[in-house]
């Protein structure tokens, strides 16, 4: 089953696609290589998942905000590179977490976006990862994530 197949059959939905918030590209294509700017956790009526993790926010939700992340990121490669099915694999990940200084569970809460791309591209939707904490993020988003995929030829 495609990526867009299981997507479509886990019901999951993609929010719009976010513009900019300041001068930059959501994607950046290099030959088979695109590079994803950071993104936060849009929900579909275009609001922000916010809080600090280990302070107004649980591990739990945290990472339920990291799987949105993932949504997210979604709808902007498929806003600009049209069909999901082109991804061949997921390269590189970083997660960034807003956290208090004495939470030390980061991975955990970037689970939740490696283990959306691993339900929809199976070992390809496994990649290489950091996953750090930050006193703030823009807005007081939960989570940011930007990652590396590799398009299929």
């Amino acid at each position: 089953m495609t990526p867009e197949a299981r997507l479509a059959q886990m019901n999951l939905e993609l929010p719009k696609a976010p513009k900019p918030g300041g001068i930059y590209s959501p994607i950046v294509q290099v030959g088979r290589m695109v590079y994803i700017s950071g993104h936060g956790p849009v929900l579909p009526d275009g609001s922000m998942i916010t809080g600090k993790v280990g302070g107004d926010m649980s591990e739990e939700d945290a990472k339920k905000a990291a799987r949105q992340v993932g949504l997210t990121i979604l709808a902007t490669l498929k806003a600009q590179i049209g069909n999901l099915d082109r991804i061949e694999r997921w390269v590189k990940v970083l997660g960034m977490v807003n956290a208090v200084p004495d939470f030390g569970r980061h991975p955990q809460v970037i689970n939740g976006f490696s283990e959306l791309m691993a339900e929809l591209w199976g070992d390809n939707g496994k990649a290489a990862r950091s996953a750090v904490g930050m006193g703030s993020l823009p807005s007081n988003i939960a989570v940011e994530i930007e990652a590396i995929v590799l398009l299929k030829d």
